[in-house]
C-alpha cells in the first residue's frame, strides 16, 4: 500500500514542504501526498502588515491551494484538524461552514502513515484584560484585511464630512518586533498615500501611530545594533514608540500601561508574543510547552510519536549547545521543510534520519518604502551591516525566494514580470 503522509497546515513551512515532497514522493508514486488546511488560498505571513496597510493588495499575491496540488502531484484537503487518534493513525477535521451558516463539508477523519504538523503559531495577548476584545491581530489574511477595511472607513468618513470626527487617526500597536515595526512604517507610508489619493481630511501629519514595548528595546529578539537604527527611523518618521511600557488593560478607546499610563486609539493592534493553537494541548498523549509547542526530537519527529513531525512555529526544537528552542521564524521554517522533503524518503526507505541544525541567515527589517536594516551572516561574510536601498533589496529578495521554492524560476520571473507592469495601472495602495 502507498506510504501516506498528511501535512497539516499550508503556511510557508508547510506548503513548501508538500510542494516539494509532490514533485518527488508523490510524482513517481512512492507516496501519497495530501496538504489539509482551513483556507483554501495561502499568502506569505510576514506579508500580513503589508495587507493591513493596503501597500500590498492580498487577491493579486494568494496562491490557491487547489492549483497548486495539480500542479505539483499532492492533494488538497480542506478542513481544520480538531484532533488525533495515534493509535489508529487518523486525524479528525472540524466540520467546515459557509458565511451563511449552512455546512459545507462534513467533520470527517483522514488517515496517515507519517503525519507533520506544521500549523504556525498566533499571537499571544497573555490573558491581558480587554485584549481580545478590542484589539485587532494579523494572525490571518482576513484579520489583516479587517484592519485595513477599519483604516479606510475612518479615512472616507472623514473625507464625506457626515461625522464630527477630529480631523486624525490615531493608532496603537503593541509590540515592537518585526510585525510591530514594519506595521508602524507601512501606515506612515499609507497616511501619505491616502492624502495624496485625495482622502486629505486627515492629513499625514495627523496620523498618530505609537508603538508600545514591553522591553527596554526594539526588536529584542535581534541584535541592539539593528534596533538601535530602526528606532531611531521610527522616530524620524514620527512614530512615537515607547519602551519599558507593558499594557495592563485595553478599553474600547485607550491602552492602559502597568505604570497608569493612558494612551489614546482609535484603532489598537496587538503584535506582542506567539503561542501555538489551543488544540495542540489537548491533542492525544503529545508532549507540549506552556505556549503549546509540540516538544520534538532534533530529526523532527514528536518526542512521543516517531510517526508524527512537527516543524515551525508549533514545534519547540531543540539548539544543540543552547538552552533556547530554534526561534520561530520564517527561515528556520523553510531550512526544515527542506530538511524534511529528504527525511520523509529516507523514512520511507527505512533509513536513519538526520538531525536539523538551524543556521542563522542574518535578518531584514523592512521600513516600507522609506529604508530597511538588517544582517546578513555566512560563512564567507561573516556578519555584514544593511541600511537603506541595498538592505530593501535583500529584503524583497526573501519573498522571491519563498515564490521559488512554490513555483519554479520560471514562473517566479512571470510573476515578478506581471507585477512591474501592473504597476503602473494599479493605485500604490488598496484603496477599497
Amino acid at each position: 500500500m502507498t506510504h501516506r503522509i498528511v501535512i497539516v497546515g499550508g503556511g510557508a513551512g508547510g506548503l513548501e514542504l508538500a510542494t516539494r515532497l509532490g514533485k518527488t514522493l508523490g510524482k513517481r508514486g512512492t507516496a501519497c501526498v495530501m496538504l489539509v488546511d482551513a483556507n483554501l488560498t495561502h499568502i506569505w505571513k510576514p506579508l500580513l502588515h503589508e495587507v493591513a496597510a493596503g501597500s500590498l493588495n492580498s487577491s493579486e499575491d494568494e496562491l490557491n491551494y487547489v492549483a497548486q496540488a495539480k500542479w505539483n502531484h499532492f492533494e488538497f484537503q480542506l478542513g481544520r484538524m480538531s484532533g488525533l487518534d495515534r493509535e489508529r493513525k487518523r486525524i479528525q477535521l472540524a466540520a467546515t461552514y459557509d458565511e451563511a451558516g449552512v455546512e459545507l463539508l462534513p467533520a470527517r477523519e483522514l488517515a496517515y502513515d507519517t503525519l507533520v504538523i506544521a500549523v504556525g503559531s498566533t499571537t499571544n495577548d497573555f490573558g491581558t484584560e480587554g485584549a481580545a476584545q478590542h484589539c485587532l491581530f494579523l494572525d490571518t489574511r482576513k484579520q489583516a484585511e479587517r484592519f485595513h477595511q477599519q483604516l479606510l472607513h475612518h479615512y472616507l468618513r472623514a473625507h464625506a464630512g457626515q461625522t464630527d470626527i477630529v480631523e486624525r487617526i490615531s493608532v496603537a500597536i503593541v509590540g515592537a518586533g518585526a510585525t510591530g515595526v514594519e506595521l508602524a512604517a507601512e501606515l506612515h507610508n499609507a497616511a501619505h498615500e491616502l492624502h495624496a489619493y485625495g482622502l486629505d481630511r486627515i492629513k499625514p501629519e495627523n496620523m498618530h501611530i505609537t508603538l508600545i514595548e514591553a522591553g527596554p528595546r526594539v526588536l529584542p529578539a535581534l541584535p541592539e545594533r539593528i534596533g538601535g537604527p530602526v528606532h531611531k527611523t521610527l522616530e524620524k518618521l514620527g512614530v512615537n514608540v515607547m519602551t519599558n511600557a507593558a499594557v495592563s488593560q485595553v478599553t474600547a478607546d485607550s491602552l492602559i500601561t502597568a505604570d497608569g499610563k493612558v494612551i489614546d486609539a482609535s484603532l489598537k493592534v496587538w503584535a506582542a508574543g506567539i503561542r501555538a493553537p489551543d488544540f495542540l494541548k489537548d491533542i492525544d498523549g503529545l508532549e507540549t510547552n506552556r505556549i503549546n509547542q509540540l516538544h520534538v526530537l532534533p530529526t523532527l519527529q514528536t518526542t512521543r510519536d516517531e510517526n508524527i513531525f512537527a516543524f515551525g512555529d508549533c514545534a519547540a526544537c531543540p539548539q544543540p549547545g543552547s538552552e533556547r528552542n530554534v526561534p520561530p521564524r520564517a527561515q528556520a521554517a523553510h531550512q526544515q521543510a527542506s530538511l524534511l522533503a529528504k527525511s520523509l524518503k529516507l523514512r520511507i526507505e527505512g533509513k536513519a534520519l538526520p538531525e536539523y541544525k538551524y543556521t542563522d541567515y542574518g535578518s531584514l527589517i523592512s521600513l516600507s518604502r522609506f529604508s530597511a536594516v538588517g544582517n546578513l551572516m555566512g560563512n564567507l561574510t561573516g556578519s555584514v551591516m544593511l541600511e537603506g536601498w541595498l538592505a530593501r533589496m535583500f529584503y524583497v529578495s526573501l519573498y522571491r525566494m519563498h515564490q521559488m521554492a512554490l513555483y519554479g524560476m520560471f514562473r517566479t520571473a512571470m510573476l515578478m514580470l506581471g507585477s512591474k507592469i501592473g504597476r503602473g495601472t494599479e493605485p500604490r495602495l488598496k484603496l477599497h
